[in-house]
């Protein structure tokens, strides 16, 4: 998936102007950012023919923060160039450790206080009051 020059000629109105030193053209970056998209592919491992990884990130970034990107998706769409939908999803790989008694296995001993709330210290746990009912 990747825009050709004439289908930039249709869109590059609603792109900022280039300014500066620009190392990479703004039709080399959206094909970049739409063959990540197409691949799901880290930056880092964008092919060199599209530039160098962290420059095209930095601009995609700063384009996303502006609002760029999104004009510029909804200019793609509306010109029927691609057809593509944005949608953020974020997987959260933490692992919490349970102790066995906290799985559902037998306990062994019987419940004791804690040390340190017969010592005058914190429980080691957290308390949260409820309402039970009304006064």
């Amino acid at each position: 998936m990747s825009i050709t020059p004439e289908q930039f000629a249709r869109i590059k109105s609603s792109l900022p102007v280039e300014r500066g030193n620009v190392s990479i053209r703004q039709l080399n970056f959206l094909n970049a950012i739409l063959y990540v998209l197409e691949n799901g592919c880290k930056w880092r491992r964008l092919p060199r023919e599209y530039g160098n990884w962290h420059t095209l990130y930095t601009r995609m970034n700063r384009w996303s923060k502006a609002g760029v990107l999104a004009r510029v998706f909804a200019h793609l769409q509306q010109a029927q160039i691609i057809a593509v939908r944005l949608t953020v999803l974020s997987l959260d790989s933490t692992t919490v450790k349970v102790p066995p008694d906290g799985a559902g296995a037998r306990k062994k001993t019987g419940r004791q206080p804690s040390a340190r709330v017969a010592a005058g210290g914190p429980p080691n746990c957290i308390w949260l009051p409820q309402l039970t009912g009304a006064r």
